[in-house]
């Protein structure tokens, strides 16, 4: 089986959240390849974080899962999912 490189879209519950919290507490629960923060509008930014993750059923609903209960994020979405050719 192969490894896939997803990234998600981490949107904060308001602008007033620390992103550098969450990015502290997304690190300790899974390995960050990139992270990026990206402005949504009015004042909003949202996280693009990108992982790499095995090619099976329901790995990236786990880490979804995982991310969505950090405190301070509002939602969670995938955005991308790229076949890694090792």
């Amino acid at each position: 089986m192969g490894e896939v490189l997803v990234t998600y879209k981490i949107m904060p519950k308001d602008v007033e959240i620390n992103l550098d919290e969450i990015i502290n507490e997304i690190n300790k629960k899974i390995k960050v390849e990139k992270v990026e923060k990206k402005p949504i509008a009015f004042g909003l930014v949202a996280l693009m974080i990108s992982t790499v993750v095995e090619d099976a059923a329901k790995a990236t609903d786990e880490i979804e899962k995982l991310l969505t209960n950090i405190e301070g994020v509002g939602s969670v979405e995938v955005v991308e999912v790229t076949r890694l050719l090792r």
